[in-house]
């Protein structure tokens, strides 16, 4: 659940308040019971940075492997047949 931070405009009350998102917001102060209890708004408590979702996304410039080609069969056994030798 968030935590949403509240102040009160008439006694300076302020508190932190942990509510659903679909709750209504609270409008009676704790401390002096006036309806001037007020949601503020505060900065988020994370912060995203760089170009990838963690460190080690495409670092250093690695490619993916390519696939090895495949060994010829010594079907025919004739030293002639390019497919054998």
């Amino acid at each position: 659940m968030p935590i949403y931070a509240y102040k009160c405009t008439s006694c300076g009350f302020a508190q932190d308040e942990m509510q659903k998102v679909s709750d209504a917001p609270l409008s009676v102060c704790p401390s002096c019971g006036k309806a001037d209890y007020a949601k503020q708004v505060t900065a988020a408590g994370f912060a995203l940075k760089g170009t990838g979702w963690y460190a080690t996304d495409f670092k250093g410039g690695a490619k993916p492997a390519e696939p090895k080609p495949e060994a010829p069969s010594s079907a025919c056994g004739t030293s002639a047949c390019p497919a054998c030798h």
